[in-house]
C-alpha cells in the first residue's frame, strides 16, 4: 500500500502479538519498523489526506481530529498491553520508511533515555471534582421540589442573610474539597514514581458533572497498580460533595514528552 507513514509510538522490540484485527488511522493495520535496537509502530496514511496542507485544515475539523484521536489511541492502548510504548504527537508523518528510520537514528539516545525511565511503568489519571452545588450541600435533606417551594425572603434582610449563608457553604465547600485534593494528590505521589499536575477541565468543554479542583497523572510501576488503584478507590467516600475519578492504565503520555492532548 501506498502513501505517508503515520508514526504511533517508538518502543524496544517485543515478541508478543498484537491485537488480531487491529486497524488504525485510515483503517490500515499497524506494523513495526526496526530500527538500530528500536521499533517504530507505523501505518499508511493517504498523502491527500495528511499532507502538511491537508493537516492544516484537518486539525479544524472536530470530527475528523476526534476519529484520528480514537485510531491512534487504539493503536497505543493495544501496544500499552504487550510492552512500554513511547508515544509520539497526534499526526506525526513522514514521506516513507527512510524517514522513519532517519527519525529514530537522530533521537535515539532520548528515545532510549525515556524507555528506560518508562519501562514496566503506566499511567494512571485522578480527577478530583465538586459534584454538588454549594447550597444544595449545604442543605441535603432538600430535594429539588422542595427547593423550588421553598419561600422566598420577604425582605431585604432576609435576602442577604441567605446570600451570607450560601457564600458561607460555597467558601466551606471549596475549602474541604482543595484540603481533600491537596492530601490525595501527596499520599498518591509518594506511591508512584513520578506526578504531573495538569490544568482543570473546564466542564463545557469535558463534559463532566461538577467543578475540577484536581487534574493529575501517576506514573506507576506495573506490579504496584493494583495497590495504587487500591488506595484510590479508599478515598472515594471520604468526602460528601466531593467526587474521585480514576481512568487509565495509559500509556504514559504525560511523561514521555510526547503526549499531545486528553484522554478521558
Amino acid at each position: 500500500m501506498t502513501g505517508l507513514r503515520y508514526v504511533y509510538a517508538v518502543c524496544r522490540p517485543f515478541d508478543a502479538a498484537l491485537q488480531a484485527q487491529l486497524t488504525g488511522v485510515s483503517g490500515d493495520p499497524p506494523r513495526l519498523l526496526p530500527h538500530g535496537g528500536l521499533v517504530a509502530v507505523v501505518s499508511h496514511v493517504p498523502e491527500a489526506e495528511f499532507s502538511e496542507g491537508a493537516l492544516r485544515d484537518h486539525l479544524e475539523d472536530l470530527d475528523w481530529l476526534t476519529a484520528t484521536a480514537r485510531a491512534h489511541q487504539q493503536v497505543v492502548d493495544a501496544l500499552t498491553a504487550v510492552t512500554t510504548p513511547l508515544p509520539l504527537r497526534l499526526a506525526t508523518v513522514f514521506r516513507d520508511d527512510s524517514g522513519v528510520r532517519v527519525m529514530l537514528q537522530e533521537r535515539e539516545a532520548d528515545f532510549r533515555r525515556t524507555l528506560d525511565r518508562l519501562e514496566g511503568r503506566v499511567e494512571w489519571g485522578v480527577k478530583v471534582y465538586v459534584e454538588a452545588e454549594p447550597a444544595e450541600q449545604a442543605r441535603p435533606e432538600r430535594s429539588a421540589a422542595s427547593a423550588q417551594s421553598a419561600p422566598k425572603p420577604v425582605s431585604g434582610r432576609d435576602y442577604l442573610r441567605q446570600r451570607r449563608r450560601q457564600t458561607r457553604a460555597t467558601e466551606d465547600l471549596w475549602s474541604r474539597a482543595e484540603e481533600f485534593a491537596t492530601g490525595l494528590h501527596a499520599r498518591l505521589s509518594g506511591r508512584a514514581d513520578d506526578a504531573r499536575l495538569h490544568a482543570p477541565q473546564n466542564p463545557r468543554l469535558s463534559g463532566a458533572a461538577g467543578r475540577n479542583v484536581l487534574n493529575a497523572a501517576y506514573l506507576v510501576a506495573r506490579d504496584a497498580s493494583e495497590e495504587f488503584v487500591e488506595m484510590v478507590d479508599r478515598t472515594k467516600d471520604d468526602a460528601p460533595g466531593i467526587r474521585v475519578e480514576l481512568t487509565g492504565p495509559w500509556a504514559a503520555y504525560s511523561f514521555a514528552g510526547e503526549a499531545e492532548g486528553d484522554r478521558s
